[in-house]
């Protein structure tokens, strides 16, 4: 089987505008998540990660990108700066996750044909692939909160199958009055910072970033971290509410350590997807527990960047990948009493540890759930 290496990878986060930059931040305890008293988004104060500034800003002689468009060329160019990956090339492939994507265009633009054009996700994936010069069509996923994690998982298979040979897979969303309404009407937002996994949790932060992951299967990236498998499932249960045994989620855990050969003791860190929401928590608790690896070192970082929606698979997979060069387990921010129903090992504190084989996990509305698993190669 062709093996698939991490290129390159950048995070575009209120924390930073590099990899680099936001896991600095994030071995200092820093979190994005702040209150914001911004009328314009909620009549009520909120806790999120929110861009202050856009020194980021790319430009652009034939578009005008919007916001959204503006993070993923950023957290792109930034990515392929580090690496000699070839967007011109035919075996070179594109792929854009989000979830919203455009969508506060709504609230500022006229109704009219255009608009409707304009938002959707393909327009801007042609922007972007026009702008580096992809040669191929973009491939556009938007599955809910595992989009980023999926678009992952869906260039190592392309790779895998001998159709190309890098995939630049780019993830973003930004944080509107639309989307922070949304969540508020189901009560999901958090009063307070959030809390992963802690007694006390209730609720999600939103957080606005771009995250990048360069795929290879060139072996000049072979002294690099590799993409060992993953998978992904559907609870059916509801359309917002994750499953209530975990069976699911457990049910991917399983069939990627299998494909990766590994077994529960081979694995030495699990980002979670870790919301703060009650239900999201203990489902991943009991998924986790249900894998027996109720020993192997947990995290959340959703109390450092908010939950970025389709770019989170992305950013906390780069997070990781991070923490493996590193050998550093960072902590889950927020926690402090356990909260959930199975004994799981939360990471309290930043932790020394050799990080070989790590599994991310992800959720999502609908039913969504997702996992991939990095292993550092043997040349490592």
């Amino acid at each position: 089987m062709t093996d698939v290496f991490i290129a390159a990878d950048n995070i575009l986060s209120p924390l930073g505008y590099t990899t680099a930059e936001n896991y600095s931040q994030l071995k200092k305890n820093v979190s994005g998540v702040k209150l914001h008293n911004n009328t314009a988004m909620s009549e009520m104060p909120f806790y999120a990660a929110l861009f202050e500034h856009n020194n980021w800003y790319v430009k652009d002689e034939h578009i005008k990108f919007t916001k959204f468009e503006q993070l993923l060329a950023a957290s792109i160019a930034n990515a392929l700066q580090n690496c000699s990956v070839d967007t011109r090339d035919k075996y070179t492939l594109l792929i854009i996750s989000s979830t919203k994507g455009n969508i506060s265009l709504l609230e500022t633009e006229a109704k009219s044909t255009e608009l409707k054009e304009r938002i959707a996700l393909h327009t801007s994936a042609g922007i972007i692939a026009r702008h580096f010069h992809f040669v191929n069509k973009p491939v556009v996923i938007s599955n809910a909160c595992i989009s980023g994690l999926l678009g992952i998982l869906t260039g190592m298979r392309l790779i895998r199958s001998g159709q190309y040979k890098n995939v630049v897979v780019a993830g973003a969303d930004v944080v509107s009055r639309f989307i922070l309404s949304g969540f508020q009407s189901f009560q999901a937002i958090s009063s307070q910072q959030c809390k992963p996994f802690d007694k006390e949790r209730d609720g999600i932060n939103l957080g606005e970033g771009a995250g990048t992951i360069v795929l290879s299967s060139d072996t000049m990236y072979a002294r690099s971290i590799k993409v060992m498998g993953g998978g992904t499932s559907n609870d059916a249960n509801h359309i917002s509410g994750p499953s209530r045994s975990g069976a699911e989620l457990y049910q991917v855990i399983k069939n990627t350590l299998k494909e990766a050969n590994l077994s529960p003791t081979d694995i030495d860190l699990i980002s979670a997807h870790g919301t703060a929401t009650i239900y999201n928590d203990e489902m991943e608790a009991k998924a986790i527990s249900l894998a027996g690896m109720q020993s192997v070192p947990v995290n959340s970082l959703k109390g450092y960047f908010g939950h970025t929606l389709g770019a989170a698979g992305l950013i906390e997979s780069i997070v990781t990948i991070q923490s493996m060069r590193e050998n550093t387990a960072l902590p889950t921010k927020g926690f402090q009493n356990h909260g959930v129903s199975e004994p799981i090992n939360i990471c309290i504190n930043l932790q020394q540890a050799e990080l070989t084989n790590c599994l991310k996990t992800a959720s999502g509305f609908g039913g969504c759930n997702g996992t991939v698993l990095f292993s550092k190669t043997s040349t490592n």
